[in-house]
């Protein structure tokens, strides 16, 4: 499973992406997110347990986040649960009218067999919503700052 999801912002670069890192911050601004528990924290690391709203359906998932400062990346693994293995990928390009923010999906799923039904449901109803409703609040976050 593939899946990529984008925004453009016009707030500087900097300000986007520490907001982006900065997870403590998320259920503040991001009115679909219930909470965000460290269970390990360190300036570049952490692995938290990560709750949100998928409509009134709760989710709840434990990652591995990685905070690449140099190359303006925050990365995420998956540590449990039905999307245990996905990476996910912030990015942050510059472009002529603002930053475009990028999150990327990838996930294997651990029964092959089951992709085509899982995908859908996982991909397209639980992430791909969740990620646009992630921007959205962003967007509106960072530039109204």
């Amino acid at each position: 499973m593939h899946l990529a999801n984008s925004i453009l912002i016009n707030a500087p670069k900097a300000r986007i992406f520490e907001a982006a890192a900065n997870l403590e911050k998320w259920p503040d601004f991001l009115p679909h997110y219930r909470y965000i528990r460290y269970l390990e924290r360190s300036p570049d690391r952490n692995v938290v347990e990560m709750a949100a709203r998928r409509g009134i359906i709760p989710i709840s998932w434990m990652s591995e986040e990685v905070i690449d400062r140099q190359r303006y990346e925050v990365r995420f693994r998956h540590l449990r649960a039905w999307t245990k293995g996905m990476e996910v990928i912030w990015s942050f390009a510059e472009q002529p009218r603002g930053v475009l923010v990028s999150i990327r999906h990838d996930l294997r799923f651990r029964v092959p067999i089951l992709a085509p039904i899982a995908e859908p449901i996982v991909g397209r109803f639980f992430i791909h919503h969740v990620a646009n409703q992630t921007l959205k609040h962003m967007k509106a976050y960072v530039e109204g700052a």
